[in-house]
């Protein structure tokens, strides 16, 4: 198991290849459907100042957060994986979710020097990790707000890296 711990460098992601098992710990921001697109929009719009946070070096994970436990969504949809790249552009190293992402996209993470982890149906477990949380942005999407997780040992495992994916 690979210790990781954010926010990430882009020589900690040289050392991860497909199939590495990783552990999180850190800060992990939350994102899904409903504020991804947003988020895009601030940083396509040059308005990072009113993200209140650092996207370099970052996780997200494509969740929402709800009283019921955290687990990964589907990463595959439009308005999650189109987000990914612009994502990675702006800093963002670690993408966690579920699911096939087209070639383009493990193609765009390579070139970005970003990785895209999954994590086992672990609900429980994950939601056991979570040390905190609170709502940073879009507050009004409810359990899809972007959320900031203080998390240890968040199990994952390498599924796209350096151009090659698990799923292909």
């Amino acid at each position: 198991m690979k210790k990781i711990e954010t926010p990430i460098t882009d020589d900690d992601i040289e050392k991860l290849k497909v199939g590495d098992k990783v552990s999180i710990t850190g800060t992990i921001y939350t994102g899904r459907d409903a504020v991804l697109p947003k988020l895009v929009d601030l940083i396509n719009n040059k308005k990072t100042a009113k993200i209140p946070f650092d996207i370099q070096g970052i996780a997200i994970m494509h969740t929402a957060v709800s009283e019921a436990g955290v687990a990964t969504t589907t990463s595959n949809k439009d308005e999650i994986e189109s987000s990914i790249p612009i994502l990675a552009k702006a800093g963002v190293k670690i993408h966690i979710g579920k699911g096939k992402l087209s070639k383009k996209t493990v193609n765009d993470l390579n070139e970005l020097n970003s990785i895209f982890v999954i994590t086992p149906p672990i609900a429980a477990l994950i939601t056991h990790n979570i040390k905190a949380k609170k709502v940073i942005m879009f507050e009004e999407e409810g359990i899809e707000a972007i959320y900031e997780l203080k998390v240890e040992n968040i199990p994952g495992i390498v599924a796209i890296a350096n151009a090659k994916s698990i799923f292909s």
